[in-house]
């Protein structure tokens, strides 16, 4: 079957081959209950997360380049996925969050057709999606978590290697903020969306945009803005990105959320921008 899950839709046979996003079949680089995720999502006892390896943005600066570009990592089978969906309940996750499931989504669906968790699904995407793999993803899906990097093509061509990025992330986020949010009596979201926005040094006008942009969604929308960007990955040609964003940056941010008026915001504080919060690899 070629592969054609993620808009890069590259045809390859994953059976066979490696497709654009460096990953050939299922592969995992760890799955634990991680702490570090919204509070309505880490709840209690953590996020029973699974991070998946490859990528097909390739971004220049992620925090996780060794499995985004499928160095480190496990080969999994199906069945076994759908037993650590069941070992990860087992452990009392608050919910099973797939992160960076994109290119995986023929996988995890016969995984969820094994094993259909108890406990909410969360579906942790970089935002560059195609919107019918997220009418397949929505099939098992309760919590929508996108990122939201860059609002220009300019910039998307900078730090990653898609240039389209906006032009599928910015619809493909409108369909997923259509998701109602709920709760439990504890706080624990049961359903919805958080968009999710790293500010980039340099990057304050994308930032404003991307508020602007949050603006326009459903009002039961999240927004959590993020400032743990830490220099990491393959940076060397890209001096502005040698640096953590400063305090004028992120104030700035804040005074457009301000004056957006948004009302559902997760604001991150700037001392998380430290690698002792990237997971290390098992495998």
């Amino acid at each position: 079957m070629t592969c054609t899950q993620c808009p890069v839709s590259c045809g390859a046979d994953r059976e066979t081959r490696a497709g654009y996003c460096s990953v050939q079949g299922l592969k995992i680089a760890k799955y634990y209950l991680h702490p570090y995720e919204e509070p309505p999502i880490s709840h209690a006892n953590g996020s029973g997360c699974i991070f998946f390896c490859g990528c097909p943005l390739k971004c220049t600066f992620c925090q996780n380049f060794e499995v985004s570009r499928a160095v480190r990592g496990k080969d999994i089978t199906v069945h076994q996925l759908a037993d650590i969906f069941k070992e990860l309940e087992d452990m009392g996750a608050d919910n099973i969050n797939l992160v960076n499931p994109s290119h995986y989504l023929f996988h995890i669906a016969e995984a969820m057709a094994l094993y259909r968790p108890h406990i909410p699904v969360v579906y942790n995407s970089h935002g560059y999606e195609k919107i019918e793999s997220l009418q397949l993803a929505s099939q098992f899906t309760d919590i929508w978590l996108p990122d939201l990097k860059f609002m220009t093509a300019e910039r998307s061509a900078r730090y990653t290697s898609r240039a389209d990025y906006p032009e599928f992330a910015l619809p493909a986020i409108r369909f997923m903020a259509q998701k109602e949010a709920s709760f439990d009596g504890s706080g624990k979201m049961l359903s919805g969306c958080i968009v999710r926005h790293l500010i980039m040094p340099m990057g304050v006008e994308d930032s404003i945009a991307a508020v602007k942009f949050m603006a326009t969604l459903p009002q039961g929308t999240y927004f959590s803005i993020m400032s743990q960007y830490t220099p990491c990955g393959d940076i060397g040609s890209l001096p502005e990105l040698g640096r953590k964003i400063t305090s004028r940056e992120y104030k700035k941010v804040l005074a457009a959320v301000e004056e957006a008026g948004l009302k559902n915001v997760f604001l991150q504080d700037r001392t998380s921008a430290q690698t002792s919060f990237i997971p290390s690899w098992d495998y």
